[in-house]
């Protein structure tokens, strides 16, 4: 699993093109926006989609997400299933699931989530804090 996180300012997005064919787009993910939240785009891998590495994956990711909201006290987070953060994706149906799953824990804990819709590219619009902690990588 790897992320590439940000402590955004202002973060929008509009689905541009679709490219898995079975990725609908609900009205709410074609196109949206929010300000001061963790924006999040993982990349699930091969060695991420068996039983015990996907609970693994999903503890450390939901830890590092709250860890970062912390920082700035945010309670919106933002995913993206971004695959172009590593070369070994995993299978669509393991990444949509997972990024539905930490959207599931997230809400049960008291956050916003918020999805680009999955399956799409998307055009963005990024603004971010100016710390150091505003720009995270990690590779779980």
């Amino acid at each position: 699993m790897k992320l590439l996180t940000f402590l955004a300012k202002r973060f929008s997005w509009r689905a541009h093109t679709q490219t898995l064919g079975e990725a609908a787009a609900s009205a709410s993910q074609v196109e949206g926006g929010t300000r001061d939240a963790v924006v999040v785009f993982l990349h699930a891998e091969v060695r991420d989609q068996g039983d015990e590495a996907g609970r693994r994956a999903l503890r450390h990711v939901l830890k590092h997400v709250k860890w970062l909201a912390g920082k700035r006290g945010f309670q919106r987070v933002v995913l993206h299933s971004f695959t172009h953060l590593g070369a070994e994706n995993s299978q669509p149906e393991f990444a949509r699931d997972f990024v539905e799953q930490v959207a599931e824990r997230l809400e049960s804990s008291g956050y916003e989530v918020l999805q680009t819709p999955f399956g799409w590219f998307c055009e963005w619009t990024l603004e971010v804090y100016g710390e150091s902690l505003a720009k995270v990588w990690k590779e779980i």
